[in-house]
């Protein structure tokens, strides 16, 4: 597959990353492969997305995933752990930002006659009105006189389901069934897999810093106080807040 002057080997790379200011897809040699073993508190999401992308593997129906709801509860860590779990069974990844949607018709015709099977991420998928990336990401989704590519599927995380703003009211009789709002409006329906995160309960934040300090605390109460009292001044209890205490309490 080439982008600008680079080549890039499918067989030896398991991941790459849309580089905007380049304009040029990169490689990524040293990926975050996340250990689905460290996420907490999220098992039913987790089992329906490896469901979902064992299906796509398998040359079996499987859907579009949209991850919304609370922050730092694992969205982005379950997608990266997919690579971890299915990368050694031809799944690739390609993270894409949201800004360069219009590019998505480009990237999958690059690799629409590879044998891999390829989720193209994108974080934090939502769209101002004015925007119009996300007809891109319809096309991509639904095909319009070409089909989809049956190799490419479209995870994508937001803190929201509806992924425009709805400013007009739906009362408002000048809108028309087709009109462009109606249209963005629904673009979270094009998801045929919609998994809901819930913020994190203080149980679920607490076995997250037990896995984290094992072994390197004594006074496991004094460290639980510790903990819940960071996660408060930062949102409340949350993976990301827990691995931020982690590197706190061994940086101060």
């Amino acid at each position: 597959m080439a982008f600008g002057k680079l080549t890039i080997d499918w067989r030896s790379t398991i991941a790459a990353v849309w580089r905007s200011n380049r304009h040029f897809l990169k490689p990524i040699t040293n990926v975050d492969l996340v250990n689905p073993d460290t996420l907490m508190g999220i098992d039913e999401q987790k089992d329906a997305l490896f469901r979902n992308t064992e299906n796509f593997l398998r040359g079996k129906p499987a859907s579009h995933a949209l991850l919304w709801g609370a922050r730092g509860v694992g969205k982005s860590s379950l997608i990266k752990a997919l690579l971890t779990r299915y990368h050694t069974y031809g799944l690739r990844m390609i993270q894409i930002p949201k800004e360069d949607l219009h590019l998505l018709v480009d990237i999958t015709d690059e690799i629409v006659d590879s044998h891999h099977r390829f989720i193209i991420y994108c974080d934090d998928l939502t769209f101002e009105e004015s925007n119009g990336e996300y007809r891109m990401l319809k096309s991509t989704m639904e095909g319009t006189l070409e089909k989809p590519p049956a190799n490419v599927l479209i995870y994508g995380t937001s803190v929201c389901r509806r992924l425009t703003p709805a400013q007009l009211s739906v009362d408002d009789s000048s809108l028309s069934p087709s009109s462009d709002l109606e249209e963005s409006l629904s673009l979270s329906d094009r998801f045929g897999l919609s998994l809901p995160f819930s913020q994190m309960s203080e149980e679920t934040y607490l076995g997250i810093i037990d896995n984290l300090f094992k072994g390197r605390v004594q006074d496991t109460d004094l460290l639980h106080q510790e903990a819940i009292s960071f996660a408060a001044e930062r949102g409340g209890p949350s993976g990301r807040a827990a691995r931020h205490f982690f590197n706190h309490c061994h940086t101060s």
